[in-house]
């Protein structure tokens, strides 16, 4: 006589048989599953600590305003007097350009006793020193940044008084062509130093201890 089959209690679940050959691809799913898991998860990691795109394709190429990197800023300007050798050289005959062809054919008044000038200026540092300073300010002026008005306070604030103290009567070319028809150039000398700096060069030279110093 054959056993009698009891239904399961309620709310008891029977146990699933799986056949072997199924539960041998499910473990071969499951484990391909971990796999993929573990590769997105590097995935993930790697573009977290990887830049920001720059969402330009032209970004590589450094082209401006598509996202590459900001061009390098130009070097900023120098007095002239302070650089030396070829670099000074080399602004000194921009300068000269620009006082030759731009400078002179426009502001150049009459040479006269009023109005002195030196057809060898560059050998005159200070007037060097203004022209550069008058040209870095009409560089400065003439930029479309500077606005409508820009050129006129270069005018204003800077050739009047540049000009004005280059060919002054008694300025730093006025041992210089005072007539067109009589070159000349000389170099006016300036004043001797202090007393007081005089006085201790002498000092040096002759060896004076100094006050803390022990006397022989």
């Amino acid at each position: 006589m054959s056993e009698s089959i009891k239904p399961p209690d309620e709310g008891e679940l029977e146990p699933v048989r799986i056949p072997d050959p199924q539960l041998e691809g499910i473990e071969a799913s499951v484990r391909r599953l971990m796999e993929q898991s573990a590769q997105q998860a590097q995935q993930i990691d790697h573009l977290a600590s990887a830049p920001a795109p720059s969402g330009s394709p032209f970004a590589a190429f450094g082209m401006p305003g598509l996202g590459g990197p900001p061009a390098a800023a130009p070097p900023e300007p120098r007095p002239i007097l302070e650089l030396d050798g070829e670099e000074r050289e080399d602004e000194l005959d921009a300068l000269s350009d620009w006082v030759d062809d731009f400078f002179l054919p426009v502001y150049g008044a009459e040479v006269t006793t009023a109005a002195p000038w030196c057809l060898q200026w560059q050998e005159h540092d200070d007037v060097v020193a203004w022209l550069h300073s008058l040209w870095l300010a009409y560089q400065q002026h003439k930029d479309p940044e500077a606005g409508l008005s820009g050129l006129f306070v270069w005018h204003r604030d800077f050739l009047t008084h540049a000009v004005a103290a280059i060919r002054a009567p008694g300025g730093p070319l006025s041992a210089c062509m005072t007539s067109p028809d009589r070159p000349a150039h000389r170099l006016l000398p300036g004043p001797p130093p202090s007393v007081r700096t005089e006085t201790a060069s002498m000092a040096e030279a002759a060896g004076t201890p100094e006050p803390d110093e022990p006397t022989s």
